[in-house]
This record gives structure tokens, sequence and C-alpha cells, in this order.
């Protein structure tokens, strides 16, 4: 019998193997990316102080009347664009890009972009 791989522990595994090396720090916060089915989140984490600094994802309010009638990687681009924004607002402007063990291509690739876009810097 053919036992299906399960996808999401292989990327959690991935996952783990980058967070060993990744780390955010006060100064320079990790941009952690999660990536649903249907919708996409953003996080900026001091991982010294244990605490996320600012959010973003394609189910708040503001995002969504914005992102609805888009594909998904066009949501992505926003949702990385005002969550970039957002941590301008905070004082933030150099990152560590952590893509949760996704591949870097499509929506997590879009996201990235636009947070390139409006003037993150990773």
């Amino acid at each position: 019998m053919i036992t299906r791989i399960d996808k999401n522990a292989v990327r959690l595994r991935r996952h783990e193997r980058v967070r060993k090396l990744i780390s955010g720090t006060p100064d320079r916060p990790r941009l952690n990316v999660y990536r649903s089915t249907n919708n996409i989140y953003v996080q900026f984490i001091d991982d010294v102080n244990g605490v996320t600094l600012a959010s973003c994802s394609t189910l708040e309010a503001a995002v969504k009347s914005e992102v609805s009638g888009k594909t998904k990687k066009e949501a992505a681009k926003i949702v990385g664009r005002i969550a970039a924004e957002r941590a301008k607002e905070k004082g933030i402007s150099t990152v560590v890009f952590d893509r949760g063990g996704y591949n870097y291509t499509g929506r997590v690739q879009s996201l990235a972009d636009g947070a390139r876009e409006a003037g993150l810097e990773f």
C-alpha cells in the first residue's frame, strides 16, 4: 500500500531547518509568512523579546475590501505592500525574510515583491 506524503509535515520540517539559522531582532525583525489555501498572513516578529511588532492578512476588513475580486497572487502583493507600510510606521526598515518553509514562488514571491516596492529591505 502506498502512503500519501504529508506535505505540511514536510514543510514544517523545512521551516524548522531554516529557523535554526534565521532569527529576528528588535532592529531587524523576522518577516514571517503563512499561506493557507485561500488567505495569506504576515507577521513582523522580534524573536529576542518574543513579540509580534506588526501583522497583516487578507482576512482584515481594511485589506479584504481592497483584495476582493483579485487573484491570490495580486492579493498577496497587496498584503505585502500594506504590511510594509505598517512596519514603516513602527520604524522598521530592514527585515529578515522567513518564507515559512514554502518555496519562494507564486504568492510568497509576490508578497515579498509588494513589500520591497513599499520600501522594505530584506
